[in-house]
């Protein structure tokens, strides 16, 4: 039997918590649902779902506090994390993408929507496995075994950011509009916003260390990724 994909939602409005349950159960996924952050983080102790509905405004600690907890353990940092919330302004939206979610959904939402995006977030959890390995100066991606190393020092790097590196370093020294970044990188997922690229571009830097320069930013263009970074690196 095909095991179905966890879904932890995180939501303290029960009508609207068993609203996504219902559907998420009729689409082929195994949902459990919770109220507060509290129960939230023993549900992840207990078993590590394959992804998360995490409510902004929660009782007790907030959902932004919970995301950011979760990517600073190393058990949980690569579990997706999916943002509900009443809010829509666009700062609101980078706060929650720089908290450490993968996708933002704005209340109210429609079932189609939801369910679009989290299989959007499992595709990019599990990215085709292609047995290559490519190496931009010192920087080395190996995409068989999930590896990213810089100078003989292996690199954590999430699931999103693994595949943006991988594209990056396959087309080193060209510049990448968001747009294409997105087409390349989430593919069919309509829904994501340009600005996720330069959030995601910020968290792979970070991962990369001493090797985050070797990502540029090109003004009114895109990204690169570039060797020439890293000789500045080791200037």
């Amino acid at each position: 039997m095909k095991k179905l994909p966890r879904v932890l939602v995180v939501e303290d409005e029960p009508a609207i918590a068993e609203l996504i349950a219902v559907n998420l159960r009729h689409n082929g996924f195994a949902p459990t649902v919770v109220f507060d952050g509290e129960a939230a983080q023993r549900e992840v102790d207990a078993v590590l779902p394959d992804v998360i509905l995490l409510d902004w405004m929660l009782p007790g600690q907030s959902g932004m506090a919970l995301a950011r907890q979760w990517r600073k353990q190393e058990r949980t940092k690569t579990v997706p994390i999916l943002m509900l919330t009443a809010r829509s302004d666009e700062t609101d939206k980078v706060q929650g993408l720089d908290a450490g979610a993968d996708d933002y959904i704005t209340k109210p939402f429609s079932t189609q929507e939801l369910l679009a995006r989290i299989r959007a977030v499992l595709r990019r959890r599990a990215p085709e496995i292609v047995d290559d390995s490519v190496t931009v100066g010192e920087l080395t991606l190996d995409a068989a075994t999930y590896r990213v190393s810089f100078r003989g020092q292996e690199l954590k790097v999430g699931p999103t950011e693994f595949k943006l590196l991988h594209y990056l370093m396959k087309h080193a020294e060209r510049v990448h509009t968001r747009g294409t970044l997105l087409d390349r990188i989430w593919g069919d997922h309509v829904f994501i916003e340009e600005r996720t690229v330069d959030v995601h571009v910020k968290r792979l830097r970070e991962s990369l260390g001493d090797a985050a320069s070797m990502v540029e930013t090109v003004r009114g263009a895109g990204y690169r990724l570039t060797a020439q970074g890293q000789a500045r690196t080791a200037a």
